[in-house]
């Protein structure tokens, strides 16, 4: 096997002895007359790849949130105003229109331009229109509004809105059509109904919807009305046999009227009798608005109170939020047991002094305001108030107010990640920087944020080191170029078979680059470069793209998809289309998580190995050690495991095939990971406690004959290779590559047949 130490882990271990030898030869000089005359061998004669720990030069990134503090606030589109808007969004799709909900049943399109004079119908669904909206009471109407994550391509979007005879709440999706000039507009002829649930009172219909960072539909549903929620022996909000009271999380992809939607086989309580498959979290007693942090992916909510408290919430996965038994943070109808264990606390719950009404809003990821960045800013219908807050992981950092709005009924945001708040009188409003601030902006282009100091080389500033990795990540076939920052004065945490910590402001970036004809260096064209932060308050991804001229790159605040032209001699025709996903400030977070140890590429198995530094080829590992990048001395890079190269054949093919799951796979499929089932697919694990030799699918078998996720000696069966081959939806990895990687399916396949 290929060593990936190189010779300088076999003078590592000689320099104890090199040292010892050094101190004997003083003593021996020692007694004489005159100065003693030292022979003293260099202990280490191969030099390192950097002899000195450079200085980091400053970057333009703006590490710690400012704190909150108030922000001024305008009229936006002062030309619009809307009868009873209760919501307002972007579609996501790169056009910059702006869609505005009005609840009598009607939904409003008009461009991003504060000067528009009108805004166009998009959908009617009113009484008027002969629609099935109904607004028989104040809570009632049409209530929310969400976009499908490919609406550029299929058009779908999805409502949620109230109707009567009998009273129910209606999850449908329509589709719009898209002229060559003016605006999207929508038929309700194109009604396909996805969830219809019963409503015993005209109250507390919630009405968001939402898709998450992992394509699921989330939705929104109150306890049902009334006061207290009197329905059933313990209400609705902790009854899992209704919807009701619950956040739902379903899969709408490819709905039909058969089937409007299936239930993710990862959902908290698929199997379990007690409750209903949809539910994601329950405990809710009128959830009217939730949003999805664009960095982190956090679903933060803000639920409405009975009489006495009002709360913003942080929901994760098979959580209950805790209604009726507590009303914000405070007991409400605690039963005979008392409060049961495991009830998650709101972040901030306030009383009726300060407002009646909470609503939800959003963590400020845009660009024009920014003393707001990393600030959830939520507010309340009642009193107008609107706070900022700031939280670690669901406990409360910061909350302040910094505004005010009268008849506040929601928030929104566009496709730059700006946030609007709007008014049930008629108007929308923006968020804007008091004069004085001296908060720092995002940097906009990646010439802004100070990484290197020639864009057209690529030449990093001082102290942001370039790295290797053993094990690469199929990018479908693109050139990269990493590089790593740590602050000046800070240590990363070194672990030898688990991930490392790494200090608040580290900055690790990704460059890459395609071949637009294979196998010509020279045709390569810049696609983008990525940045993964640790801030304050976690990790946050950042991409910016490359401008035609190659001159600079943009930041993006959504995924974005573009086609090439490939020239291939492989394929027909020697030419061939390949789409590159640009990916969102989410879809960052999908694989760096906490499970996986939020850092992918930098630990031990990648980095241990040699790489030519200009001044000096040496192991990675070594030099890192030598300029105190780690809290401690790790000692020689033999004493720690090295991952194979997947394309080197001197190692073995377990080795290699190890090595490339890992690297590929192993961020989601892990102990504690992200992925259903019980997949471990970690350098460290042994082949048979993987979790997949002889093991069922659970998600399904691909139609094999007697699949298994891996079958030893058969790979035709084994769907995990199946899925490895495939281009459709149950191709794996399912983000960030539509390519199929065929040296690694023939690898792996070769490690199946030979298991």
């Amino acid at each position: 096997m290929r060593s990936n130490h190189g010779p300088s882990s076999t003078l590592a271990l000689l320099a104890p002895v090199l040292v010892s030898l050094a101190g004997l030869l003083i003593v021996a000089c020692g007694g004489g007359g005159g100065a003693p005359i030292i022979q003293d061998p260099d202990p280490d004669p191969i030099p390192f790849g950097i002899d000195t720990r450079p200085t980091l030069a400053t970057l333009a990134f703006p590490i710690d949130n400012a704190a909150v503090q108030a922000v001024d606030r305008e009229r936006a589109f002062s030309n619009l105003s809307f009868s009873r808007p209760v919501y307002l969004s972007d579609a996501g799709d790169g056009t910059d229109w702006l869609y505005v909900v009005e609840q009598g049943g009607t939904i409003y399109v008009f461009p991003n331009d504060d000067d528009v004079e009108s805004a166009d119908v998009f959908l009617d669904l009113s009484a008027g229109a002969q629609g099935p909206v109904s607004r028989a009471s104040n809570e009632e109407g049409l209530l929310g509004l969400c976009f499908d994550p490919d609406y550029a391509n299929n058009g779908y979007f999805y409502v949620h809105y109230s109707v009567s005879s009998p009273r129910r709440s209606i999850i449908a999706r329509y589709t719009a059509t898209f002229p060559q000039q003016g605006p999207p507009s929508a038929s309700a002829g194109t009604f396909l109904q996805i969830l219809s649930v019963a409503q015993p009172e005209s109250n507390h219909n919630a009405g968001m919807l939402e898709f998450g960072p992992d394509g699921m539909l989330y939705v929104g549903f109150g306890d049902g009305g009334s006061g207290g929620d009197p329905h059933g022996t313990i209400g609705n909000g902790q009854d899992t046999q209704t919807l009701l009271g619950s956040m739902l999380r379903i899969d709408v992809e490819g709905a039909t009227v058969q089937q409007p939607y299936s239930v993710p086989a990862d959902n908290p309580y698929v199997g379990n009798a007690a409750v209903l498959d949809e539910i994601w979290a329950y405990g809710l007693r009128n959830p009217w608005r939730f949003s999805f942090d664009a960095n982190t992916g956090d679903l933060l909510l803000g639920d409405v109170g009975q009489g006495a408290r009002e709360e913003i919430s942080l929901v994760r996965r098979g959580e209950n939020l805790g209604w009726r038994i507590r009303e914000g943070a405070t007991d409400y109808n605690v039963p005979p047991g008392g409060v049961p264990a495991g009830l998650r606390e709101p972040i901030v719950d306030y009383p009726r002094s300060l407002g009646t009404t909470v609503v939800g809003g959003y963590v400020y990821r845009g660009q024009d305001v920014p003393s707001l960045r990393g600030v959830y800013v939520y507010g309340d219908y009642g009193s107008g108030r609107i706070w900022g807050l700031t939280h670690d992981e669901g406990a409360l950092v910061a909350n302040e107010q910094i505004q005010q709005l009268s008849q506040l009924c929601s928030f929104g945001e566009d496709e730059r990640g700006e946030l609007y708040a709007v008014s049930l009188s008629g108007t929308i409003h923006r968020f804007v920087e008091p004069s004085g601030t001296t908060a720092p902006p995002f940097p906009a282009l990646l010439s802004d944020t100070g990484l290197f100091s020639d864009l057209a080389t690529l030449t990093p500033v001082a102290g942001l080191i370039e790295y290797e990795v053993n094990a690469p990540l199929w990018s479908d076939g693109a050139f990269k170029r990493r590089w790593i920052a740590v602050p000046n004065g800070e240590r990363i945490t070194f672990s030898s078979g688990s991930p490392w910590s790494f200090p608040v402001g580290t900055v690790l970036v990704k460059h890459f680059e395609l071949e637009l004809t294979v196998g010509d260096p020279s045709s390569r064209r810049r696609l983008e470069t990525r940045a993964l932060i640790h801030e304050t308050q976690g990790w946050a991804g950042y991409t910016w793209r490359w401008n035609d001229q190659q001159t600079d790159a943009l930041l993006l605040t959504d995924a974005l998809d573009e086609t090439f032209q490939i020239q291939d001699a492989a394929a027909p025709g020697g030419e061939r289309e390949q789409t590159w996903t640009y990916p969102s400030r989410t879809d960052c977070l999908q694989c760096h998580t906490e499970p996986a140890g939020w850092v992918l590429s930098v630990r031990t198995g990648q980095l241990n190995r040699d790489r030519d530094f200009l001044a000096a080829t040496d192991n990675q590992l070594r030099t890192w050690n030598h300029i105190g990048l780690f809290t401690s001395d790790i000692g020689a890079a033999t004493a720690h495991e090295a991952w194979a190269d997947p394309d080197d054949l001197t190692a073995t093919l377990q080795e290699r095939s190890r090595a490339y799951l890992a690297s590929n796979c192993a961020g989601c499929h892990l102990q504690g990971g992200t992925a259903p089932g019980n997949l471990d697919l970690r350098w460290s694990v042994p082949n048979a406690a993987l979790g997949a030799i002889g093991v069922a699918p659970a998600q399904g078998g691909l139609g094999l004959s007697a699949p298994q996720i891996i079958v030893g000696g058969a790979k035709e069966r084994s769907v995990l290779w199946e899925r490895m081959r495939r281009q459709d939806g149950t191709r794996m990895p399912r983000l960030g590559t539509s390519e199929v990687h065929g040296t690694a399916v023939d690898l792996i396949g070769q490690w199946i047949d030979g298991l």
